[in-house]
């Protein structure tokens, strides 16, 4: 029976209405979560849920950080960490900013040549896997030291969280018990001992882990702060570690170890001022560089992933990598010309040979041979309490899982990050970046990292906190999410789920996540001469954006990872 008018058009109503609520509901899930009194965005449930609770008890945002790194710790091993380190960018409500450095030293033993054979070759995985792979550890250094500086509970409280969960046990997700299994046998074949998290069955999702020893390990830090890690039986187990596997840390290098407070790097773009960790990050410097380049450009207009857009983004990367390779160290051991590299002076001459239409072939920048890039296990977490106090912190054990060598009875990873140095000038790393004398290994140094944790703020309020893990893509993750909320008008969310590119100089190539690029991009810029190639994942954002209205959208990876951003 045919329909009157009257009920077409009743229909045609409620398909509008339908259609308007579906349209609503659809753009609300492009928005992260939204929150008024404060935020937290991690790379796991457990240590978001944890930071969110101390803030909840009226603990500041730092506070919330020092719970939330000893709990990714426990939950997210393979990252999050003791036995790595570090660097904190932060914001107080009132405008005051600082970074603190706690990143890893070189052993007292550590030399130039430690990794070369008597040809001065290379020796493969001496500087990746392994007891000699072990910088000096700083993120215990570092959560005691944000807390005599900035926070507000007691320090036992912020570490009891991550006891807990430890003893109580962490239940896997899929991707974390993949990653138990496929490290297996590398965690059987580093240690003389077989580590906990090694099974005789494969772990599955939904299986629960409980770190008892790494819960001891904690009490003691709990109970005694830096002491129950850099003295005592904590230390004295990472001395017999090293003592059974060949390794050079000795208590000399835990007693002396101790992180740095660092002016921090701020630049503008536009009417925004980046606040950025100075060297030896390279990431402050790097991504103020980018965001200083690209700003002459109508990237805005030309809009995202756009083949006008890639092109000068690549072309920007390539010279800002090159400098990297060639300036960037510890400034406490070589004069690093931070200052100089942002600079409108320098940046106008060294962008000055960028042709709009054609690649510059990155072998004419600088000499140098890269043949890969791998993968890196780094996290960042973002911060803010309901004061508007702000913390990004970056942290890491550098490969997966850091050196794959646990201490015995400790229940903790410790790190690779002696392979961030320039084990041999001209020689990749096995995230592919390429250094020099200025990244040389030497006793008491701190390694070249790429961490870039970053805060934006603008017309003097806070606007955004972001940072992501990935290597030698953090760089350019972050430069991306940054221009995806400022010049292509994402939410936070959306800006972390965008499809992402990455070119470091060397390899001379474009990396791109699977439908980042149409056919016709894909083309274009093949014919400008490009190389293209697919990878997975590229970054795994953790950030916070300020609204209008003054409230919080955290925004987590949970596209590329287990992020979650979780509000009060």
């Amino acid at each position: 029976m045919p329909y009157s008018k009257l009920t077409r058009l009743a229909f045609a109503i409620v398909l509008f209405i339908m259609a308007s609520s579906c349209t609503e509901l659809a753009n609300e899930s492009l928005r992260g979560t939204i929150a008024a009194n404060g935020m937290v965005s991690t790379a796991h449930p457990e240590a978001t849920k944890i930071g969110v609770a101390i803030l909840k008890q009226g603990g500041n945002a730092y506070d919330a950080a020092i719970a939330v790194q000893f709990a990714l710790a426990v939950a997210y091993p393979n990252a999050g960490n003791i036995g790595g380190g570090g660097f904190l960018v932060y914001r107080k409500s009132t405008g005051e900013i600082g970074s603190l450095d706690f990143r890893e030293k070189a052993p007292l033993s550590a030399h130039k040549d430690m990794y070369l054979d008597q040809d001065g070759e290379v020796i493969e995985n001496l500087s990746t896997r392994g007891h000699l792979a072990v910088g000096v550890p700083g993120s215990v250094d570092g959560m005691t030291k944000i807390h005599q500086e900035l926070g507000s509970m007691p320090f036992s409280e912020l570490v009891e969280p991550a006891i807990q969960l430890a003893l109580n046990g962490v239940v896997l997700t899929d991707r974390e018990a993949t990653k138990f299994n496929g490290q297996r046998k590398n965690f059987i074949e580093t240690n003389s001992h077989t580590p906990y998290l090694v099974s005789n069955t494969p772990w599955a999702k939904g299986d629960t882990i409980f770190h008892k020893d790494l819960a001891a390990t904690l009490m003691r830090i709990r109970d005694h702060g830096r002491a129950g890690f850099y003295e005592g039986t904590t230390a004295q187990l990472i001395v017999d570690e090293m003592m059974r596997g060949g390794g050079i840390i000795t208590k000399e290098d835990l007693d002396l170890y101790q992180s740095v407070w660092r002016e921090p790097m701020t630049s503008s773009y536009k009417s925004y001022r980046i606040i950025g960790m100075p060297p030896p990050s390279s990431g402050g410097v790097a991504v103020m560089q980018l965001l200083k380049g690209i700003e002459s450009y109508d990237i805005g207009t030309w809009g995202f992933n756009s083949t006008r857009t890639i092109h000068i983004m690549t072309e920007l990367e390539r010279r800002v990598y090159a400098d990297r390779a060639t300036y960037l160290g510890d400034p406490d051991h070589y004069q690093i010309p931070a200052d100089k590299l942002i600079s409108d002076i320098y940046l106008k001459q060294r962008f000055s040979d960028i042709d709009p239409l054609v690649k510059t072939f990155s072998q004419s920048i600088k000499t140098g041979s890269v043949n890969f890039i791998e993968s890196i296990e780094t996290t960042h977490f973002s911060i803010v309490d309901v004061n508007g106090n702000a913390a990004a912190i970056t942290t890491t054990l550098n490969g997966s899982y850091g050196s794959k060598v646990m201490v015995k009875t400790g229940g903790f990873f410790l790190n690779n990050e002696m392979d961030d140095f320039s084990v041999k000038s001209g020689v990749p790393n096995m995230f592919g970046l390429v250094g020099d004398k200025a990244n040389a290994i030497a006793p008491q140094k701190r390694m070249l990292s790429s961490m870039s944790p970053t805060i934006i703020d603008k017309n003097d309020s806070l606007f955004m906190v972001v940072g992501t893990p990935g290597g030698s893509t953090i760089i350019t993750s972050v430069f991306q999410t940054i221009l995806n909320v400022i010049e292509h008008g994402m939410t936070m969310q959306e800006a972390v789920n965008a499809k992402k590119l990455h070119h470091q100089w060397l390899p001379d190539h474009i990396l791109y996540e699977l439908n980042a690029l149409d056919s016709i991009t894909y083309s274009e810029l093949e014919q400008m001469g490009h190389v293209l190639k697919q990878r997975d994942g590229i970054g795994r954002m953790n950030a916070i954006l300020v609204l209008d209205d003054g409230l919080l959208e955290g925004a987590a990876d949970y596209t590329r990872g287990d992020d979650i951003a979780l509000g009060y």
